[in-house]
């Protein structure tokens, strides 16, 4: 059987987020090498995701085009929600991503990159999203995939409904 794993912001061959810091001084990523990083996170989706697995990025791949091709080592069938610095042709992205969305919604929740405005999301079970990177919302239909959040690991969606499922309840 299939799992469905979310993840964001990998900024794969993105050299400079290794100068990023978090706001109390430390590193926001901390790899040493832009190829540790690359590689690190290839292992740490292979660890989790499986070749028949559906994955859902919620943008910001890559800054090069040669940053793309670490898709090719990651497993599993996988669908893009675009980000604010996915800028390549659309087919550029659908030799690596079977589909490509500007918004997905599953079983009541929205996939975005950029989190939904507050107005938007009582209609919503959650918005799950990216693009924060560390930084969370302070609300609970709020939940940021950015890798630096979920341990450079994709997440089970499962999981994450099973989260809001205990909270209705």
């Amino acid at each position: 059987m299939s799992e469905l794993f979310l993840i964001g912001d990998t900024h794969w061959d993105h050299a400079n987020i290794l100068k990023f810091k978090r706001d109390d001084g430390t590193p926001l990523r901390p790899f040493n090498s832009i190829h540790d990083m690359n590689m690190i996170m290839v292992e740490n989706w292979n660890s989790v995701v499986n070749p028949k697995d559906k994955i859902y990025h919620m943008g910001d791949v890559a800054f090069t085009k040669t940053g793309l091709n670490f898709l090719k080592l990651c497993n599993g069938h996988k669908r893009l929600v675009r980000g604010n610095h996915d800028l390549f042709k659309i087919t550029e992205y659908l030799e690596f991503f079977e589909e490509v969305y500007g918004v997905r919604q599953i079983d009541g929740y929205w996939m975005t990159h950029v989190p939904m405005h507050i107005d938007s999301i009582n209609r919503a079970k959650a918005n799950i999203h990216g693009h924060l990177h560390y930084n969370i919302i302070d609300h609970p239909k709020y939940f940021n995939v950015s890798v630096e959040r979920i341990n450079y690991t994709p997440i089970s969606f499962d999981l994450i409904k099973k989260q809001y499922d205990f909270l209705s309840s």
